[in-house]
């Protein structure tokens, strides 16, 4: 069966589903309910050909995850907000537009937050930490050895502390259910419960493949950056910064062939990501598996799909 092309993200309590030029975020309210919204998908770079082109796509890519993920992040979490004030209507329509001025800076700004995070966390400290080894010998090679093995363990140490939080276990149920969900379309089968269940929780296109692919990848570039002559030491961290974005490009590139592809090489090299993600989903719960079913119904027509069908686009005004 080819690839669906469905890509998605779990949220609080939920989880948001991308086909296309829209996605929809799942969300299962306190009362029990299911609420479904459904998007447009806009690229914050906005429409251009050469967000199309190899390595650049990757880049673009990566941002608008981050962008449009913190946004439903924002909206799932909305549902669970301990203090909910009761306003007067009229105000409430007043204060409107500036509580969505608000909303768009905090979520841009978390982004921006994250990324500065992320450069410091996983790839300024671990260049900072290798510095020790410099006292032990001066060579290049074992300098990068030790940069690497460092940044690979702050890694894999940060997923498995955060996986033994309460909250983001339960929002890594939500991720095997995207997952499951997923794979039980591509495999071929009906989209209920009882198939969404037993489908595999492991995903070649996950974001979790993608984000050891880029420590990965600027294992290899860093290697070659500690070779070149450069002495000064702010050098060589902005030059780690600067090619960030062909990191990125180069994982993505490999993800959407190892997601297209599924025997070989991309089966092999896939299977490091595949493990990690035992890390990053848990089994999910048969509710878990309805949020995400209403998410992918909403944006993509998995009865045509399976019919072999090439739209399978999901009209606007169709009923949820």
């Amino acid at each position: 069966m080819k690839s669906s092309n469905i890509g998605g993200q779990a949220v609080m309590e939920g989880i948001m589903m991308r086909h296309g030029d829209v996605y929809s975020i799942g969300v299962r309210k306190p009362n029990g309910e299911i609420e479904v919204k459904v998007e447009d998908y806009r690229s914050v770079f906005g429409k251009h050909k050469w967000m199309k082109w190899p390595l650049l796509r990757g880049v673009v890519s990566f941002v608008d995850s981050l962008v449009i993920g913190t946004k439903c992040l924002m909206y799932s979490a909305s549902f669970y907000e301990e203090e909910e004030e009761e306003t007067d209507q009229e105000l409430a329509a007043k204060d409107e537009k500036k509580q969505q001025r608000m909303e768009s800076l905090i979520m841009y700004g978390t982004v921006f937050v994250s990324l500065v995070l992320s450069v410091g966390l996983f790839m300024i400290l671990p260049y900072w930490v290798a510095q020790a080894v410099r006292m032990l010998t001066p060579s290049d090679m074992a300098f990068a050895a030790a940069e690497a093995v460092v940044r690979i363990l702050i890694f894999l140490l940060y997923l498995l502390l955060i996986s033994r939080t309460k909250d983001i276990q339960r929002v890594f149920m939500y991720h095997g259910a995207e997952h499951k969900c997923i794979n039980c379309v591509e495999n071929g089968w009906e989209l209920n419960v009882e198939n969404v269940l037993k489908s595999s929780r492991q995903h070649k296109r996950c974001g979790t493949s993608f984000l050891l692919f880029v420590m990965i990848v600027s294992v290899i570039i860093h290697f070659g950056i500690t070779l070149l002559p450069i002495e000064t030491k702010w050098m060589q961290i902005l030059l780690r910064i600067l090619l960030l974005p062909l990191i990125a490009g180069i994982s993505y590139e490999f993800i959407q062939w190892a997601g297209n592809n599924d025997q070989g090489l991309s089966s092999l090299l896939s299977k490091p990501g595949l493990a990690l993600q035992k890390l990053t989903t848990r089994e999910p719960q048969a509710d878990m598996a309805e949020v995400a079913i209403c998410a992918v119904e909403a944006v993509f027509d998995w009865r045509a799909y399976l019919a072999g069908e090439e739209d399978t686009s999901v009209p606007r005004n169709a009923s949820l």
